[in-house]
Formats: C-alpha cells, structure tokens, sequence
C-alpha cells in the first residue's frame, strides 16, 4: 500500500512540471521545423529570390508594352507601328516578314 501512496505522490509532484517540458518541447520544435520556423526561412529566402526575378522580367514587358501603348496614341500615332498592328489584327503578315521604313511618309 505505501509504494501505490508514493508512486502517487511522485506522479502528482512531477505531472505538472513534465506536462510544462511537452509543451515547451512541442512550440520549440514547431518554431524550428515548422511552416514558419527557423528552417523554411531558406525556402523562404530562394522563394523570393525566384520571384524578384519574375517581377523583373514581367516589369520589363511593362515597359515594352508602355512604350507600344504610348506609339500608338491617337494624338502622337507612329505610322509605322499603327501599320504593325492593322497588318497583325488582318492577319496579313507572316512570321519570317520585315517591314523597314524607307522615309518620313505621312
């Protein structure tokens, strides 16, 4: 009957404190090798490597596409590349075709 008491009481003093270290244990694991842990922030770094890049190139289609937008605004219209574009949507042009302009002609 004394070692049932004593198991008891051991039990009963160490049930918190190790209840205390799980826990602990289970948020410091969590907070090494979790989704947001020490250890995904290189995937994290890599990932925003990769996707600098893909803002870069898509920012450079921006401005190319600003540039053909600007040429063919109605006030400042480039002939030539209003030209371009009438032949594109007509389908009149073939892939392998070169148009060069040979003169101011307005």
């Amino acid at each position: 009957m004394a070692t049932k008491s004593t198991f008891r009481v051991i039990l009963r003093r160490a049930g918190a404190p190790a209840l205390a270290l799980i826990v602990m244990a289970f948020f410091g694991g969590y907070a090494v090798l979790g989704t947001n842990g020490i250890l995904a922030y290189g995937q994290y770094k890599r990932e925003l490597v990769r996707s600098e890049a893909v803002y870069a190139s898509l920012d450079k289609r921006r401005a190319v596409m600003r540039n053909r937008v600007a040429l063919l605004d109605p006030g400042h219209a480039n002939p030539d590349m209003v030209d371009e574009q009438v032949r594109k949507q007509l389908k009149l042009t073939h892939p392998d075709e070169l148009v060069i302009p040979l003169g101011n002609e307005q």
